[in-house]
Protein backbone atom coordinates (compact mmCIF):
# COMPACT_ATOMS: atom_id res chain seq x y z
CA UNK A 1 0.00 0.00 0.00
CA UNK A 2 0.74 3.75 -0.87
CA UNK A 3 1.20 4.52 2.95
CA UNK A 4 3.56 2.10 3.66
CA UNK A 5 6.84 4.56 2.78
CA UNK A 6 6.35 7.96 3.86
CA UNK A 7 8.62 10.73 1.86
CA UNK A 8 9.01 14.24 2.72
CA UNK A 9 11.18 16.68 1.25
CA UNK A 10 11.97 19.43 3.77
CA UNK A 11 14.90 22.16 3.94
CA UNK A 12 16.98 19.78 1.49
CA UNK A 13 16.24 16.46 3.73
CA UNK A 14 14.53 13.86 2.17
CA UNK A 15 13.14 11.25 4.73
CA UNK A 16 11.90 7.98 4.20
CA UNK A 17 9.69 6.41 6.54
CA UNK A 18 8.87 3.14 7.13
CA UNK A 19 5.31 2.96 7.91
CA UNK A 20 4.09 -0.56 9.54
CA UNK A 21 4.71 0.06 13.04
CA UNK A 22 2.28 -2.54 13.74
CA UNK A 23 4.44 -5.03 12.01
CA UNK A 24 7.48 -3.38 13.54
CA UNK A 25 8.02 -2.15 10.12
CA UNK A 26 8.76 -5.60 8.67
CA UNK A 27 9.40 -4.89 4.66
CA UNK A 28 7.16 -5.72 2.10
CA UNK A 29 8.37 -6.23 -1.45
CA UNK A 30 6.49 -3.06 -2.68
CA UNK A 31 8.32 -1.48 0.33
CA UNK A 32 11.64 -2.42 -0.72
CA UNK A 33 10.82 -0.90 -4.27
CA UNK A 34 9.85 2.48 -3.26
CA UNK A 35 12.93 2.90 -1.30
CA UNK A 36 15.31 1.83 -4.34
CA UNK A 37 12.95 4.38 -6.60
CA UNK A 38 13.25 6.96 -3.91
CA UNK A 39 17.45 6.24 -3.92
CA UNK A 40 17.58 5.33 -7.13
CA UNK A 41 16.40 8.64 -8.47
CA UNK A 42 16.59 11.70 -6.25
CA UNK A 43 16.05 14.21 -8.63
CA UNK A 44 12.46 12.74 -9.63
CA UNK A 45 11.72 12.77 -5.83
CA UNK A 46 12.41 16.45 -5.12
CA UNK A 47 16.13 16.76 -5.43
CA UNK A 48 17.36 16.49 -1.67
CA UNK A 49 21.06 16.67 -0.75
CA UNK A 50 20.98 14.43 1.93
CA UNK A 51 18.19 11.38 2.58
CA UNK A 52 17.18 9.97 6.29
CA UNK A 53 15.51 6.75 6.50
CA UNK A 54 13.60 5.65 9.68
CA UNK A 55 11.34 3.64 11.28
CA UNK A 56 7.91 4.78 11.80
CA UNK A 57 7.31 4.44 15.94
CA UNK A 58 10.09 3.62 18.80
CA UNK A 59 9.91 0.21 18.54
CA UNK A 60 11.74 -0.65 15.31
CA UNK A 61 14.02 0.73 12.58
CA UNK A 62 12.81 -2.77 10.74
CA UNK A 63 12.54 -5.92 11.76
CA UNK A 64 13.34 -7.60 8.49
CA UNK A 65 11.18 -9.07 5.64
CA UNK A 66 7.81 -9.82 6.03
CA UNK A 67 8.22 -13.70 6.50
CA UNK A 68 4.93 -14.40 5.15
CA UNK A 69 6.28 -13.72 1.82
CA UNK A 70 8.13 -16.47 1.88
CA UNK A 71 5.30 -19.06 1.90
CA UNK A 72 5.04 -18.80 -1.99
CA UNK A 73 9.03 -19.73 -2.55
CA UNK A 74 8.33 -23.49 -4.26
CA UNK A 75 11.41 -23.70 -6.77
CA UNK A 76 15.40 -22.56 -6.88
CA UNK A 77 14.25 -19.34 -8.89
CA UNK A 78 12.11 -17.87 -6.19
CA UNK A 79 14.97 -18.62 -4.16
CA UNK A 80 17.76 -16.72 -6.66
CA UNK A 81 15.04 -13.92 -7.51
CA UNK A 82 14.35 -12.94 -4.56
CA UNK A 83 18.00 -12.90 -2.82
CA UNK A 84 19.04 -10.63 -6.33
CA UNK A 85 16.05 -8.40 -6.30
CA UNK A 86 17.11 -7.70 -2.35
CA UNK A 87 20.38 -7.42 -3.57
CA UNK A 88 19.97 -5.23 -6.25
CA UNK A 89 17.22 -2.76 -3.82
CA UNK A 90 20.35 -2.92 -1.19
CA UNK A 91 22.93 -1.90 -3.74
CA UNK A 92 20.57 0.67 -5.36
CA UNK A 93 20.50 2.12 -1.73
CA UNK A 94 24.20 1.93 -1.00
CA UNK A 95 25.28 3.82 -4.45
CA UNK A 96 22.80 6.45 -4.20
CA UNK A 97 24.47 9.81 -5.26
CA UNK A 98 23.29 11.48 -1.95
CA UNK A 99 24.77 10.65 1.82
CA UNK A 100 22.43 8.35 4.14
CA UNK A 101 21.77 8.69 7.54
CA UNK A 102 19.89 5.73 9.16
CA UNK A 103 17.97 6.89 12.48
CA UNK A 104 17.69 3.97 14.01
CA UNK A 105 15.32 3.11 16.87
CA UNK A 106 14.33 -0.14 18.69
CA UNK A 107 14.74 -3.42 16.23
CA UNK A 108 16.83 -3.26 13.36
CA UNK A 109 17.51 -7.20 11.79
CA UNK A 110 17.40 -8.96 8.63
CA UNK A 111 16.65 -6.92 5.64
CA UNK A 112 16.18 -3.71 7.97
CA UNK A 113 19.67 -4.33 9.36
CA UNK A 114 20.88 -4.87 5.70
CA UNK A 115 19.38 -1.18 4.65
CA UNK A 116 21.02 0.07 7.50
CA UNK A 117 24.46 -1.31 6.47
CA UNK A 118 24.07 0.51 3.33
CA UNK A 119 23.24 3.83 4.73
CA UNK A 120 26.60 5.84 5.17
CA UNK A 121 25.97 7.15 8.73
CA UNK A 122 23.85 5.24 11.40
CA UNK A 123 22.71 6.83 14.62
CA UNK A 124 21.16 5.19 17.19
CA UNK A 125 19.13 5.19 20.41
CA UNK A 126 19.46 3.28 23.35
CA UNK A 127 16.69 0.78 22.57
CA UNK A 128 18.42 -0.50 19.32
CA UNK A 129 19.11 -4.42 18.75
CA UNK A 130 20.94 -4.94 15.59
CA UNK A 131 20.83 -8.35 14.51
CA UNK A 132 20.10 -11.57 11.53
CA UNK A 133 18.59 -14.06 13.94
CA UNK A 134 18.08 -16.09 11.33
CA UNK A 135 20.18 -19.31 12.56
CA UNK A 136 17.08 -19.92 15.12
CA UNK A 137 14.60 -18.76 13.13
CA UNK A 138 14.07 -19.13 9.39
CA UNK A 139 17.43 -21.17 8.65
CA UNK A 140 18.19 -19.05 5.81
CA UNK A 141 21.27 -17.28 5.07
CA UNK A 142 23.19 -14.03 4.10
CA UNK A 143 24.09 -13.07 0.36
CA UNK A 144 27.79 -12.78 -0.04
CA UNK A 145 27.78 -9.45 -0.72
CA UNK A 146 25.46 -8.13 2.64
CA UNK A 147 28.18 -10.59 4.26
CA UNK A 148 30.43 -8.41 2.73
CA UNK A 149 28.53 -4.99 3.87
CA UNK A 150 28.69 -6.62 7.36
CA UNK A 151 32.48 -7.57 7.48
CA UNK A 152 33.75 -3.96 6.19
CA UNK A 153 32.17 -2.65 9.20
CA UNK A 154 32.65 -5.11 11.84
CA UNK A 155 35.08 -7.48 10.47
CA UNK A 156 34.57 -11.38 9.97
CA UNK A 157 35.09 -12.80 13.52
CA UNK A 158 32.31 -10.27 14.53
CA UNK A 159 29.95 -11.46 11.51
CA UNK A 160 30.59 -14.68 12.78
CA UNK A 161 29.74 -14.24 16.22
CA UNK A 162 26.28 -12.50 15.32
CA UNK A 163 25.08 -15.14 12.87
CA UNK A 164 26.25 -17.71 14.77
CA UNK A 165 24.88 -16.90 18.38
CA UNK A 166 21.51 -15.33 16.64
CA UNK A 167 21.66 -12.37 19.22
CA UNK A 168 21.35 -9.22 18.70
CA UNK A 169 23.76 -6.26 19.64
CA UNK A 170 22.49 -4.12 22.32
CA UNK A 171 23.42 -0.15 21.78
CA UNK A 172 26.28 -0.07 23.33
CA UNK A 173 28.25 -2.56 21.74
CA UNK A 174 27.10 -1.78 18.34
CA UNK A 175 28.83 1.62 19.26
CA UNK A 176 31.80 0.55 20.74
CA UNK A 177 32.19 -2.16 17.23
CA UNK A 178 31.71 0.64 15.17
CA UNK A 179 28.57 0.37 13.84
CA UNK A 180 27.07 3.14 14.88
CA UNK A 181 28.56 6.65 14.70
CA UNK A 182 26.39 8.14 17.54
CA UNK A 183 23.92 7.07 20.01
CA UNK A 184 21.44 9.22 21.45
CA UNK A 185 19.36 8.88 24.92
CA UNK A 186 16.30 8.21 23.04
CA UNK A 187 13.06 9.02 20.39
CA UNK A 188 13.19 12.46 21.07
CA UNK A 189 16.70 13.15 20.56
CA UNK A 190 16.92 10.79 17.85
CA UNK A 191 15.25 13.09 15.02
CA UNK A 192 16.53 16.38 16.59
CA UNK A 193 20.16 15.07 16.48
CA UNK A 194 19.56 13.52 13.05
CA UNK A 195 17.70 16.69 11.93
CA UNK A 196 21.06 18.67 13.22
CA UNK A 197 23.17 16.18 11.28
CA UNK A 198 21.35 16.03 8.10
CA UNK A 199 21.08 19.89 7.78
CA UNK A 200 24.92 20.32 7.99
CA UNK A 201 25.68 17.49 5.52
CA UNK A 202 23.23 19.20 3.26
CA UNK A 203 25.21 22.32 3.34
CA UNK A 204 28.81 20.98 2.50
CA UNK A 205 30.15 19.87 -1.16
CA UNK A 206 27.93 17.59 -3.00
CA UNK A 207 30.75 16.08 -5.41
CA UNK A 208 33.39 15.48 -2.39
CA UNK A 209 30.88 13.28 -0.79
CA UNK A 210 29.71 11.86 -3.87
CA UNK A 211 33.58 11.07 -4.75
CA UNK A 212 34.30 9.55 -1.24
CA UNK A 213 30.88 7.51 -1.66
CA UNK A 214 32.39 6.12 -4.91
CA UNK A 215 35.72 5.44 -3.81
CA UNK A 216 34.65 3.40 -0.74
CA UNK A 217 31.59 1.33 -2.55
CA UNK A 218 34.78 0.59 -5.62
CA UNK A 219 36.79 -0.15 -2.53
CA UNK A 220 34.62 -2.66 -1.13
CA UNK A 221 33.04 -4.55 -4.50
CA UNK A 222 35.93 -7.09 -5.03
CA UNK A 223 35.06 -8.64 -1.51
CA UNK A 224 31.30 -8.78 -2.83
CA UNK A 225 32.16 -10.95 -6.43
CA UNK A 226 32.26 -14.16 -5.01
CA UNK A 227 29.77 -16.60 -6.36
CA UNK A 228 27.10 -17.89 -3.69
CA UNK A 229 24.00 -19.10 -5.45
CA UNK A 230 25.01 -23.02 -4.44
CA UNK A 231 24.57 -21.67 -0.33
CA UNK A 232 21.37 -19.79 -1.26
CA UNK A 233 19.62 -22.82 -2.98
CA UNK A 234 21.47 -25.21 0.11
CA UNK A 235 19.23 -22.77 2.21
CA UNK A 236 16.39 -21.87 0.94
CA UNK A 237 15.13 -25.12 -1.07
CA UNK A 238 15.77 -26.95 2.70
CA UNK A 239 13.24 -28.69 4.50
CA UNK A 240 14.91 -26.49 7.30
CA UNK A 241 13.70 -23.38 5.42
CA UNK A 242 10.47 -24.30 5.37
CA UNK A 243 10.14 -25.72 8.88
CA UNK A 244 11.77 -22.32 10.27
CA UNK A 245 9.56 -20.52 8.34
CA UNK A 246 6.32 -21.97 9.21
CA UNK A 247 7.70 -22.77 12.89
CA UNK A 248 7.91 -18.79 13.26
CA UNK A 249 4.58 -17.76 11.74
CA UNK A 250 3.22 -20.08 14.13
CA UNK A 251 5.44 -18.79 17.67
CA UNK A 252 7.09 -22.22 18.07
CA UNK A 253 10.19 -23.31 18.23
CA UNK A 254 11.55 -25.24 14.91
CA UNK A 255 13.10 -28.24 14.68
CA UNK A 256 15.94 -28.63 12.82
CA UNK A 257 17.05 -31.75 10.50
CA UNK A 258 20.17 -30.11 8.40
CA UNK A 259 18.10 -31.40 5.27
Amino acid sequence: MDDEILYEVKDGVGTITLNRPQARNALTFAMYDRIAAICGDTEAHGAPKVLVLTGAGEKAFAAGTDISQFRSFTKPEDALGYEGRIEEIITTIESCKLPTIAAISGAVTGGGAAIACACDLRIATQTARFGFPIARTLGNCLSISNIARMANLLGPARVKDIVFTARLLDAEEGHRVGLYNELVADHPALLARVAELAKMIAGHAPLTMRATKEALRRLAVANAQAEDEDLVLMCYMSADFREGMEAFLAKRAPNWQGR
